[in-house]
């Protein structure tokens, strides 16, 4: 969580050596698949840095401008993703459709593609949170369920449907997942 500004600056340069995130202009003026995905992350993390920080007079006016170029980002780019969910060295590689709810709770170096939901396995459930550690790659058109616990070094196939606990260092697919194989 993004409580000063050396949270700020670390998660923001963690986040920046996810991703070669050299050539912004470039990346800009030539539409970029990974531009739009990295400019709303750097908004994400102001954001979260503001709504953080105890609010008073003085920073009242950057935390409504954070706030709004966050939704401006969130509805451009289809990146549902509620604050304080991701941890440092986030990346997401396109953008699309990618639904994080407050529930949910990431580790370091989380790479996430498109098509992605982390939701609760019924709508009245009361405990669906979802951790997942470090280091995972989330491939597209995965839906993680919760309650769940995701070890560190997963990797999750495409079109896996997660539902129950995964250990570390295990490579994932299926409907419903299952373990292919360990990582050695």
């Amino acid at each position: 969580m993004i409580k000063s500004k050396s949270d700020l600056q670390y998660y923001l340069k963690e986040d920046r050596n996810s991703v070669s995130f050299k050539r912004r202009f470039i990346k800009w003026i030539t539409f970029a698949d990974d531009y739009l995905p990295i400019v709303f992350m750097r908004a994400l993390r102001y954001y979260e840095y503001y709504l953080n920080k105890k609010r008073n007079i003085f920073n009242l006016i950057p935390y409504i401008l954070c706030m709004w170029n966050y939704r401006r980002l969130k509805k451009k780019s289809g990146l549902y993703i509620m604050p304080n969910v991701l941890g440092p060295g986030a990346y997401i590689v396109h953008p699309g459709f990618v639904r994080m709810n407050t529930y949910v709770h990431t580790g370091k170096n989380t790479t996430i593609l498109p098509m992605v939901l982390f939701g609760r396995k019924t709508p009245d459930q009361v405990d669906s949170n979802i951790y997942v550690g470090d280091n995972v790659y989330i491939s597209t058109g995965v839906t993680i369920l919760g309650p769940v616990r995701i070890g560190n070094n997963v990797t999750i196939g495409a079109g896996a449907v997660v539902t129950k606990d995964i250990p570390d260092n295990a490579v994932v697919g299926g409907i419903p997942a299952k373990i292919l194989k360990f990582k050695e």
